[in-house]
């Protein structure tokens, strides 16, 4: 079962004052699903994900428990929280392993993408991003251009740019991802 995110959200929504109805006109989407997802009973594409922490004044970071040792330096193998964006299964399956321990200036995460999946569409926000592909062939549309990376590949770009990917291979893809400020 992967970990819930949805009470969070609920949360932030309550400490914004801002009912159901009001969040999903902000963003786009019926109360119907902004309900699901705070019950944690739909997980949203990694795109509704985004505007839903872009309007409740957060960020993705914030959903992902703590991580690290006790002088919060050290996160180890298989005890980083990760937070699946969009269930495994019809090539949607995307999961952000969180790098950052302390979120303040950067957040870094690896992108592990199931073959087909993705952004589900363009997100963009302030700030910049860092990337390298570890493993695995994923198309990235930065504006209007299009790039097919494969590992060792790298890209950098002004996060204010509508940016999106898919992984386009026939394996799970990691992109090790880097923004700054921790807008995302």
């Amino acid at each position: 079962m992967p970990p819930a995110f949805g009470g969070t959200l609920r949360m932030s929504r309550h400490l914004q004052g801002m009912t159901m109805a009001q969040l999903a006109l902000k963003v786009g989407c019926s109360e119907s699903l902004i309900s699901k997802i705070e019950c944690d009973r739909v997980l949203p594409s990694l795109q509704l994900l985004h505007r839903l922490v872009q309007a409740l004044g957060t960020n993705i970071a914030s959903l992902m428990t703590g991580a690290g040792d006790k002088d919060g330096v050290i996160a180890r193998a298989g005890e980083r929280p990760v937070l699946v964006v969009t269930p495994s299964g019809r090539g949607r399956g995307l999961k952000l392993e969180s790098l950052s321990i302390d979120r303040a200036l950067m957040q870094a995460n690896i992108h592990i993408i199931a073959p087909g999946g993705g952004s589900n569409g363009a997100i963009q926000h302030e700030g910049e991003e860092v990337g390298y592909v570890l493993q695995g062939v994923v198309e990235m549309t930065i504006g209007e251009r299009r790039f097919r990376l494969g590992v060792g590949d790298s890209f950098y770009f002004r996060s204010d740019h509508p940016h999106a990917y898919v992984n386009v291979g026939q394996e799970e893809a990691r992109i090790l991802w880097v923004n700054s400020p921790a807008t995302f």
